[in-house]
């Protein structure tokens, strides 16, 4: 058992919203579970607005207890923020989090870090049993789980399970927002890190209900189109713009052709030609300002490669089907 001022091993956080039934069982049987463990740790809660009495019972809780830790929120910001918060405020070398429903078996801790002693950075919870509903979670689950894999390359079987473990100097270094919270393995390849995943036990809700709405799917595709463009163009973006500047460029090339023959030809009249010349004007501008931007997001990669940050190959372990 750690003291004040004492080095953390572990931080387990949980983000929560209108939890008020699952809080102090989840908290329980996570201070069970990391008691048994023997090393020193922190439990972080997360309060995301709740308005349900979850926010009392964390506060009269976290008076008794030097390891439990909580943060309040003053209104509903998302899981992501909670999440990002939750991992700002850790101290412990190796950083769990969980969902706050108790689907999320804390018994599968143990598991987790064995996992990171053997020398992995990240270790993904796979739901292989999920105790969801078929048609509304369930289904597509895989398909955003396919979807998310054919992208990214990060070959996970379940990318959703907020089940994790982290070691601190990798999830350091990454920035949680928008949903991106399902996505934390593919930001954590961009650190160069180890990734595997194991088999978790994944329990049916009993109390509450859940806050997955399906309105969070266009979310979720947008994280992932910026994400995708990351990982592809990160090391040289002047490519992914240098593209898009030269097919704008060629377009008002061959549309400012179209316009000069057009007046040499048929000797149009030039009140006519008002719109097409401004067509071909926007076109030749849009290019050359993707050109610069490239050109800028380049210096930008090129500076963090100078101080330092690079972007290494990453290794993949899948457990088997």
């Amino acid at each position: 058992m750690n003291r004040t001022g004492d080095h953390i091993r572990i931080s387990v956080t949980v983000p929560v919203y209108n939890e008020h039934e699952n809080v102090l069982i989840l908290y329980r049987s996570i201070k069970d579970v990391l008691e048994r463990t023997g090393q020193s740790y922190e439990i972080i809660f997360v309060d995301d607005g709740s308005s349900d009495g979850t926010r009392d019972i964390l506060k009269e809780q976290a008076g008794r207890d030097p390891h439990f830790k909580i943060i309040l929120f003053r209104s509903n910001r998302g899981q992501s923020a909670a999440m990002a918060a939750g991992f700002k405020a850790s101290a412990g070398d190796i950083v769990i989090a969980m969902d706050g429903d108790l689907q999320n078996d804390p018994e599968d801790i143990p598991l987790l870090l064995s996992k990171i002693e053997e020398g992995y950075d990240v270790v993904a919870g796979w739901r292989k049993n999920r105790q969801d509903k078929l048609l509304i979670r369930k289904v597509p689950s895989r398909i955003a789980n396919r979807l998310i894999c054919s992208l990214t390359g990060v070959r996970l079987h379940d990318t959703g399970c907020s089940l994790k473990a982290f070691r601190r100097e990798v999830i350091k270094h990454i920035r949680v927002y928008g949903e991106l919270h399902r996505f934390i393995p593919v930001l954590a390849r961009i650190e160069g890190a180890r990734i595997t995943e194991v088999v978790v036990n994944h329990r049916p809700r009993v109390y509450g209900e859940s806050k997955y709405t399906i309105t969070r799917t266009f979310r979720v595709i947008m994280d992932l189109i910026s994400l995708t463009l990351l990982l592809k163009h990160l090391r040289n973006p002047l490519r992914f713009f240098g593209m898009l500047g030269a097919w704008f460029i060629g377009s008002g090339m061959i549309a400012c052709c179209w316009l000069v023959c057009r007046m040499v030809t048929r000797h149009a009249n030039l009140v006519d030609l008002n719109v097409p010349a401004t067509i071909v004007f926007l076109l030749l501008a849009a290019g050359f300002q993707f050109l610069l931007m490239g050109l800028v997001a380049s210096l930008i990669v090129l500076t963090g490669d100078r101080r330092g940050i690079t972007v290494s190959p990453i290794e993949y372990n899948r457990t088997e089907d």
